[in-house]
């Protein structure tokens, strides 16, 4: 929700939005489940969610953000039909594409530090229920907070958001403008967050239970979805990576051909949760914005440790990783282009040339001159 609206959507567009990643989700799963009998587990793009929040301080056309979305489709799909591509995307140097993640989640985790210095008597009471939830049972530290966010906004608002609350879902169309500028800053970063944050690693997860995944199919089916639900608001789904570490595990169930019926619950359970959009969307608006971005940061913590732990564990391209992390970051904008895609091109530059300077040092001959006996 907050990734959606700091692009500029309405509440009614990004209510559609929520409620057409939910249907798409909850389709994709239980299709997949059916039709190959794994745990392929869909969800919409997380670190893809963190990105709007980020840029959304550079675009505020919905209209442009939703042509990004459905380019960024376009090129899942491109990924799935043309296997050269999805060679190139998951070569990618992990510290690189780590490194970019971190800098997107990096302002976002920041803002429950600011919510409690702005909001104290509302942040923290989300804030201690995420922190003893983290302590006592950590897999609710993030639906505990969630909910407490949830109670705590609407005794603040009264009665006032419930007027504002559209009980029975509704989708919204937005038609798509394709701005050359939005589509670089934006649907490209979109998509390499996407791939390399979400499809890359739910793939070897799969891999690391034992599960063989169809990848063309997933990618052009999820390619496709996000391609629809974009016209609706939605802003890219995948392969699930978290997620599917659970549903893929023996937690689902000890038997390993049954773990697809996880899958085919959950997607069921996408298809209820969706009705939900509109109360979620009238919640968001009666609340600081600051407060539902400092939720959005509390939910992103275990993201953001795990990206800079990529990006650093590689001592040769630390730099390189530094690099790219601070330049993201920054939120700086050029020719209309945003922070993430700079912070790609600044890290690969550092990356090829201390690479190059390594091997021209390993290359050198001695200089030492040789001496007569």
């Amino acid at each position: 929700m907050a990734g959606l609206q700091a692009v500029g959507a309405t509440d009614a567009e990004a209510s559609s939005g929520l409620l057409i990643l939910c249907a798409t989700v909850g389709a994709a799963s239980i299709v997949f489940a059916l039709l190959y009998r794994i745990p392929i587990s869909i969800a919409w793009s997380t670190p893809g969610a963190a990105l709007l929040v980020a840029a959304g301080q550079n675009h505020a056309n919905f209209a442009g953000a939703v042509g990004a979305f459905i380019v960024c489709g376009a090129l899942i799909v491109l990924c799935g039909l043309w296997p050269a591509l999805g060679r190139l995307m998951t070569s990618i140097p992990k510290p690189i594409a780590s490194a970019m993640l971190a800098g997107i989640l990096f302002p976002i985790c920041l803002a429950p530090v600011t919510a409690v210095f702005d909001h104290p008597l509302l942040a923290l009471p989300i804030i201690l229920a995420w922190l003893i939830m983290l302590r006592l049972a950590p897999r609710w530290a993030v639906p505990a907070a969630m909910l407490v966010a949830a109670v705590v906004i609407a005794v603040s608002a009264g009665g006032a958001w419930l007027q504002r609350a559209e009980l029975a879902p509704q989708l919204t169309f937005v038609a798509p403008v394709f701005d050359p500028a939005v589509i670089v800053s934006l649907g490209l970063p979109l998509f390499i967050v996407t791939m390399a944050g979400q499809n890359v690693p739910g793939f070897v997860v799969m891999a690391t239970f034992g599960y063989d995944t169809p990848a063309r199919p997933v990618l052009v089916g999820t390619g496709l979805a996000s391609i629809g639900g974009a016209f609706f608001g939605g802003h890219a789904i995948n392969l699930a990576a978290i997620t599917a570490a659970i549903m893929a595990s023996p937690e689902a169930d000890p038997d390993k051909s049954k773990r697809w019926i996880a899958t085919l619950s959950a997607g069921a359970l996408y298809l209820v949760l969706g009705l939900g959009a509109g109360v979620a969307t009238a919640l968001v608006a009666a609340s600081p914005p600051i407060l539902i971005i400092a939720v959005a940061g509390l939910a992103v913590v275990g993201a953001l440790v795990t990206s800079i732990s990529g990006a650093l564990e590689e001592p040769p391209h630390r730099i390189a990783a530094i690099a790219t992390f601070l330049v993201t970051a920054s939120g700086l904008t050029i020719a209309a282009i945003g922070s993430a895609f700079w912070g790609l091109v600044v890290g690969a530059i550092i990356m090829v040339w201390l690479g190059w300077r390594r091997r021209a040092d390993r290359e050198e001959p001695s200089a030492t001159p040789a001496r007569d006996a």
